[in-house]
């Protein structure tokens, strides 16, 4: 009787424990879907909501900050910390998560990222003060993470080679969408429920992504070794990262020439040196840095950052332009702009396909070529409203042709045990990339004023104006240029054919799973 007495107890824990076990164990997909033709295209479809959400969520919350400020009587410096903290936390931890998600399982963290983002809007939604609002966006951000870090890793190892470029363009749109929604949307919710309804907003589709997540992701079964994470090489990052953004969020308001900026960078550039040398001796490093070593994954993370700087560059300045010089009021300057990511989302897809068919080298370089031809139409003083919309349409063309296809070069890089690291490493840049953008847009558009003030010249904020476009131009060409060194047509998405016949048997492996 003691025997059977005292088994009860522990068959009811092991029973508890494999129940719990459950939940940090990637489940299989079902049948149905499992057997589908399509069935990497459900992958994508799902990703997509997440794309979808982060840009919207992005270009919606700076939207609110004025109601936000109003409604919490906060300061300007709390509020600015509202969209400020979500950037740091997001880029400072978005490598970590996804070398982590290499080890325990894409599928896995990208539907729990999925859970915290929607949990953490609501309770974004319902803080009741400045100080909650700001500790749930940081969760909130910690969510967005755990989504980007495998948002193009699960595509990655879902789809062939031959329809890799197409899937990431179809991603590009999404997120273009969602960009070109956020300013409408955003004004719409605010004006009929207040800031709140912003995060609101995020729950229904956080449920209905965590649903199709759980049953129509694919596990991952080629996972990286499970080995102690790379605990100092986080905290030189974090750091490194931190200050890196706080320096240009300082120096688009104040300049690159104060002190405080100056010394932020410093500090970041120091940190940053601490974690190169920390990875280059780490037994298990948190960045692979022999990835650099390959042209293709280099000129990609720098092209792209190129790319997100142009793209947030022109979208800071574009609008203040609208309203000084052609006094359009901010509900029309905010329509006018979504031109730009609506011809980016509609082009996206066939940047995609062309970078399937003949590689990256032609879409990713005439590209950025049309994107400093839109910038170097916005030079023009005779541009006239017009004339920045279909500037911006050019830009946001080239745009469209050029993400995609670098994505997917980028994407294709190291091997499919470090698609989460390398997912990483390619939004964190893009994350510096769009803080630059903004950065030095502001400083270009606040330094000309000043100085054809003291020149005696008139038309001040039009020259500001000038001077960012020509700035973002040439930064647009030299990534054009940069693009052009990538390998010639022919080599698809940066794979050999090698490559290539792998990551096709290994797609008619995992569509089995």
């Amino acid at each position: 009787m003691t025997e059977q007495h005292a088994s009860g107890p522990a068959a009811s824990l092991a029973d508890s424990a494999r129940g719990w076990g459950k939940l940090v164990r990637e489940p299989a997909r079902p049948d149905w879907v499992r057997r589908r033709p399509g069935a990497p295209w459900l992958v994508v479809a799902t990703v997509c909501i997440g794309a979808f959400m982060g840009q919207l969520d992005a270009s919606i919350v700076t939207l609110a900050v004025p109601s936000i400020r109003t409604d919490m009587n906060a300061s300007l410096a709390q509020v600015e910390w509202v969209a400020l903290i979500y950037l740091l936390v997001l880029v400072g931890s978005i490598s970590a998560v996804g070398r982590l998600a290499d080890m325990v399982g894409r599928k896995l963290l990208y539907t729990y990222g999925f859970a915290l983002f929607t949990l953490a809007s609501l309770g974004c939604a319902l803080a009741p003060d400045i100080t909650w609002l700001l500790v749930a966006r940081a969760v909130q951000a910690v969510g967005a993470s755990m989504l980007q870090a495998n948002s193009v890793a699960l595509i990655r190892t879902s789809m062939p080679a031959g329809k890799l470029g197409k899937a990431i363009g179809l991603q590009g749109a999404a997120q273009a969408i969602g960009l070109a929604m956020g300013p409408s949307v955003g004004g719409l919710l605010i004006g009929l429920g207040g800031w709140r309804w912003v995060f609101f907003v995020n729950i229904p589709a956080g449920i209905i992504g965590v649903v199709l997540g759980w049953l129509l992701l694919p596990r991952t079964h080629v996972k990286a070794p499970r080995v102690p994470l790379d605990w100092p090489g986080l905290v030189a990052l974090m750091p490194a990262v931190g200050a890196l953004l706080l320096a240009l969020s300082e120096a688009s308001r104040s300049g690159f020439g104060n002190l405080p900026v100056l010394g932020l960078l410093a500090l970041s550039a120091v940190l940053f040196a601490l974690f190169v040398l920390r990875e280059r001796n780490a037994r298990h490093p948190l960045v692979d840095l022999s990835l650099f070593h390959a042209g293709t994954f280099s000129r990609g993370i720098t092209t792209g950052l190129l790319s997100y700087l142009v793209l947030f560059g022109v979208l800071f300045v574009t609008p203040l332009h609208l309203e000084s010089e052609y006094s359009l009021p901010p509900a029309q300057a905010g329509l006018l702009l979504t031109v730009l990511p609506v011809a980016l989302g509609l082009v996206a897809p066939v940047g995609g396909y062309l970078a399937d068919r003949s590689g990256p080298r032609l879409p990713t370089s005439t590209g950025m070529g049309l994107a400093a031809a839109g910038l170097a139409i916005l030079i023009l003083p005779s541009a006239g409203v017009w004339g920045t919309a279909a500037a911006l349409a050019v830009l946001g063309l080239g745009l469209g042709l050029f993400t995609p296809a670098n994505n997917s070069a980028v994407a294709a890089a190291g091997h499919d045990h470090q698609a989460g690291m390398v997912s990483g490493v390619m939004n964190m840049t893009r994350g510096v990339g769009t803080s630059l953008g903004v950065a030095l847009g502001a400083a270009a558009y606040s330094l000309a004023p000043a100085l054809a003030e003291s020149a005696g010249i008139e038309g001040g904020a039009g020259l500001g104006f000038q001077l960012a476009a020509a700035l973002l131009a040439v930064l647009a060409a030299l990534a054009a240029v940069l693009s052009l060194l990538g390998r010639r047509p022919g080599s698809r998405t940066g794979a050999g054919p090698k490559d290539a016949a792998g990551r096709a048997s290994r797609h008619g492996a995992e569509s089995q799973r």
